[in-house]
């Protein structure tokens, strides 16, 4: 039977509608969307005091990381730099089994679900034992990530990660070891976890030329081509890794993707925070996508996104909490625009540079952009399209007060998480009420794996 979901407000097609319901199939897709919808023999579920939005997707996550959230904010313990924070990173990565591993990853993904994100892009590349041999199982830790999302109900697309060195001309950093395959391992686990595990979606992720050399990075390309998977790359994040691009190929990474053909529709770079003009000519002409992650890119000193020139030039963009230092699309959503305020000294960089206002853009780039970022039929309400979405409470302290005709441009700058009340993935309540009904075993579980990593580091 169809489900209709008549809350106070519907978001659609850029305006909130009064009167307006969503129609969902058993299968969790949706049917319909809009005003004057009949119930007919369907399920009613009404919403008084609520407003239903398409879900939040999060194109970016090293789940992981969740674990050094608070652990890295001194120079006493991580450095002055992302070079230096990596080894906070690193402690995290080597103390994890498979276990830990899987409560670290539901912990993430259940605060991802009560900020209202309903699809997460795991850019994996924790791979072997922490002695860095492989396990039986070459894809043992990413189809434990991806059964953590399950758990909690959320989608995952597993980018599986090729990481082959820790830099040109730089010995294996023991950091490391859990990260590395070889070009040809890779390729080979990848295929399997194809085969093997078809419900799996799928994407793949050479990391980066730092860790993949450009001639490895092309055969791997080719291959998630001919899959029709999408391919991910962090490109130009640090300064560095551009000096040392040019040290060893004698042009900067977006320059050496261009000049293979790596660069197109299905390419997503993540960070670009260091973009020349021509670069941004680049990934025009190929049609390329960009996926922003503000929180982190500010917690580690990355540096500025040129995001108008990306707009301006009609390049999408889709966000990624990274990190986790913070878990607020919305956060980053705001942020996009805030770096450029503080650069320019100007406020609202980013309006109409696409002819849309501001708030819209930015919340297409938090859903529709990230849905196809990843490959997924999502991130709206149109018939045929999974149905993720999330209610707010039109009273919550963040946004009461406001019309409809505001209420995009209060969410975006300003809702609280405390606002989500129900999270929806393909018609099915993750959240409802503001509960899930295994938070108190996750976050019981994490907190004793948190204390007892972080023990055993001090120890």
């Amino acid at each position: 039977m169809n489900t209709l979901y008549l809350p106070e407000l519907l978001y659609l097609d850029g305006v909130f509608q009064s009167d307006a319901g969503l129609l969902v199939d058993e299968a969790g897709v949706v049917v319909d969307a809009g005003v004057g919808i009949k119930s007919g023999d369907a399920n009613v579920v009404r919403m008084p005091g609520k407003a239903i939005l398409p879900g939040l997707v999060n194109v970016h996550s090293h789940s992981f990381q969740r674990l050094i959230r608070g652990m890295a904010e001194s120079r006493a313990s991580s450095g002055v730099d992302f070079w230096s924070w990596r080894g906070r990173m690193y402690q995290a990565a080597t103390a994890l089994s498979p276990e830990d591993l899987y409560d670290v990853s539901r912990m993430v993904f259940l605060e991802m679900a009560f900020s209202g994100i309903t699809t997460v892009g795991e850019f994996h590349y924790l791979h072997n034992q922490p002695d860095g041999t492989p396990y039986d199982d070459p894809n043992l830790l990413g189809k434990t990530v991806w059964e953590a999302a399950q758990s909690v109900g959320i989608h995952l697309v597993l980018l599986r990660t090729a990481y082959l060195r820790s830099g040109h001309r730089l010995e294996r950093d023991p950091g490391q070891i859990r990260f590395f395959e070889t070009a040809s391992q890779f390729l080979v686990n990848i295929a399997a976890l194809k085969r093997d595990r078809p419900e799996i979606p799928l994407g793949v992720a050479p990391h980066s030329i730092r860790a993949v050399p450009i001639d490895d990075v092309v055969p791997i390309v080719d291959w998630a081509r001919t899959e029709s998977l999408p391919i991910h790359m962090h490109v130009s994040e640090q300064v560095a890794e551009n000096e040392a691009c040019l040290s060893e190929w004698g042009i900067t990474p977006f320059s050496l993707l261009h000049q293979h053909g790596i660069l197109g529709p299905d390419f997503v770079a993540v960070h670009a925070t260091h973009l020349s003009d021509f670069e941004v000519v680049y990934l025009t002409e190929s049609h390329s996508q960009v996926c922003a992650c503000p929180t982190t890119e500010r917690n580690l000193g990355d540096g500025i996104l040129s995001a108008d020139k990306l707009v301006s030039h009609g390049i999408p963009i889709s966000f990624g909490t990274d990190s986790q230092a913070q878990i607020d699309l919305f956060e980053d959503a705001r942020e996009l625009d805030y770096h450029l305020r503080l650069r320019d000294r100007k406020r609202a960089i980013l309006d109409r540079l696409n002819g849309q206002p501001m708030a819209r853009m930015l919340f297409e780039c938090a859903t529709a952009h990230g849905a196809k970022a990843l490959n997924r039929n999502g991130g709206d309400f149109k018939p045929g399209s999974d149905a993720d979405f999330t209610a707010f409470d039109l009273r919550d302290p963040s946004i009461a007060g406001t019309g409809p005709e505001h209420l995009l441009s209060a969410i975006v700058f300003g809702i609280d998480r405390s606002a989500v009340t129900d999270v929806f993935v393909n018609g099915r309540a993750v959240i409802q009420n503001r509960l899930h009904p295994q938070q108190e075993e996750i976050v019981s579980r994490y907190v004793d794996l948190s204390g007892r990593v972080w023990r055993a580091s001090t120890s």
